[in-house]
């Protein structure tokens, strides 16, 4: 890949163009930010999951005076906290994010008084390169699983052929535009053109199945635009078909504490949902915690990998305090005006990596686009149909490069030396392997657990790769003090 970007942190595209490449980071970031709230229990708060992320990009800008070229989106390291916070309802959702964003706080507030020094001897590049790379490697098994996925058959989560035909087309289509060196609007593009292309060969498969009454074949599930515009009795919805406005967790929360009642949706997420209480407050802040400290260090990696993509070390200038301070401030926000905690997103990283575009206007512009999208309710409708073997030819090359980006990060290390090679080691082979903590909160009279906290396998591997590098460098300088002191004895 030509090392030289298109454009520049600083540049600023042609109105026109930067629509489009703008609606192109939309899609490269759409699967992951629509998923979280899917998977929690709250489909229905898609539209406030990309508004909250648009906000949350918004502000991580401001903090970072517009020099750091990366989207924020809906965080899959705090699935379990969610999890443990939706007991609570919306009330609960927002007090963890708070406590993760402040987690970012305190720690951009040490940076200020203290520097970076300690983070970069807490994680040398023995450590970022290969978290870097296991970022992508682990994330490449929710993409393959979503490329042999079709939404639309009874057999959905269940492998399906022509769902591989759809993503491979996406896929082949998007590393085709690239590389190819005729037109340069196309090496721009390319996951527009990509999800297009799998688009229609999924619509025609769709159209075809329909017809003939063969389920394999429909992949596409056109449901969310019928249910956007007609009720289930088959009367038109009026205004809000067109315009609608997301259900932001702040407003959901005053409503819990007005009613003192939860909604039906929280209570279809999680029946045993309550208002909370002295004791919830403790179960969320437990559960919210130790993850944000994890996530920190998963924040320094995207931003090492991104520095190395636009050649500016984003650590130095804005700096990691400002970088810290956005990310945390935005992931409060995002979720207070939304309803998931925020963070970098790799996705975003790749998408400036492969189409060398790491203008910033592009990102804001990004983050008004969907703010502006998610009040339009078929556009919302429409996102939503784009099928999952399609997203996973698209996270196939965005995954792939995250994972390569990583391993470059190798060139400057002696893994013949077997400190880095059991550093290393440790953290592929535990994230890989899908090695995470969890720590017992909630026990039941019977002595069963009922509650955990659950740290990601990449955050574990990247726990037990620092512990690795501080023991093995302790004993490192232990050995070369008795060296020393034999050497002078002799």
């Amino acid at each position: 890949m030509e090392k030289k970007l298109v454009y520049d942190v600083g540049d600023v595209p042609k109105f026109g163009r930067m629509l489009v490449f703008a609606l192109q980071q939309v899609l490269a970031i759409l699967a992951a930010t629509i998923a979280v709230p899917t998977i929690i229990g709250l489909p229905t708060q898609i539209p406030a999951a990309i508004l909250g992320a648009g906000i949350g990009t918004l502000i991580y800008q401001l903090f970072t005076k517009f020099k750091s070229p990366v989207f924020l989106g809906s965080s899959f390291a705090f699935l379990s906290s969610l999890g443990v916070a939706l007991a609570y309802g919306y009330c609960g959702i927002i007090l963890g994010s708070v406590v993760a964003g402040l987690v970012y706080v305190v720690i951009a507030l040490i940076i200020h008084f203290t520097g970076t020094a300690w983070v970069d001897k807490l994680m040398p590049p023995v450590i970022i390169g290969p978290t870097v790379a296991l970022i992508g490697l682990t994330l490449a098994v929710n993409a393959m699983g979503d490329i042999v996925t079709a939404n639309a058959s009874q057999m959905y989560g269940k492998y399906n052929l022509v769902s591989l035909l759809c993503g491979l087309v996406a896929f082949f289509v998007i590393i085709i535009c690239s590389t190819q060196k005729k037109f340069k609007m196309a090496r721009l593009i390319p996951f527009i053109l990509g999800i297009v292309a799998g688009y229609f060969v999924a619509a025609v498969f769709t159209v075809i199945g329909k017809l003939a009454d063969i389920d394999y074949l429909m992949i596409i599930n056109f449901q969310p635009i019928i249910d956007n515009f007609v009720t289930a009795e088959g009367n038109f919805k009026g205004i809000t078909a067109i315009v609608n406005y997301p259900d932001i967790a702040l407003v959901e929360a005053i409503k819990e504490l007005a009613s003192g009642n939860m909604s039906d949706e929280i209570l279809t997420a999680n029946e045993g949902a309550k208002l909370l209480n002295a004791g919830g407050i403790a179960e969320v802040v437990i559960a919210f915690l130790p993850v944000a400290l994890v996530v920190f260090a998963e924040h320094i990696a995207d931003h090492k990998n991104l520095s190395s993509i636009i050649d500016k070390d984003l650590i130095k200038e804005p700096g990691l305090k400002r970088t810290l301070l956005g990310d945390g401030v935005g992931s409060i926000a995002g979720t207070v005006f939304g309803i998931c905690p925020n963070t970098t997103y790799g996705e975003s990283v790749g998408c400036v990596a492969i189409t060398r575009n790491a203008s910033v206007a592009t990102i804001t512009t990004t983050a008004i686009m969907c703010i502006v999208l998610s009040f339009i309710s078929p556009i919302m409708a429409v996102l939503q149909t784009i099928p999952s073997c399609v997203m996973g030819g698209v996270c196939l090359t965005l995954y792939g490069f995250i994972a390569v980006s990583g391993l470059k990060m190798f060139k400057n290390l002696d893994l013949g030396e077997n400190k880095n090679l059991f550093v290393v080691a440790a953290i592929l082979i535990s994230g890989i392997g899908g090695l995470t903590i969890q720590i017992p909160y909630q026990i039941a009279e019977t002595g069963e657990i009922t509650g955990v906290i659950k740290i990601t396998s990449i955050a574990t591997a990247l726990i037990i790769g620092i512990v690795t590098n501080l023991v093995l460098s302790k004993i490192e300088k232990s050995k070369l003090g008795v060296d020393s002191e034999e050497e002078n004895n002799d």
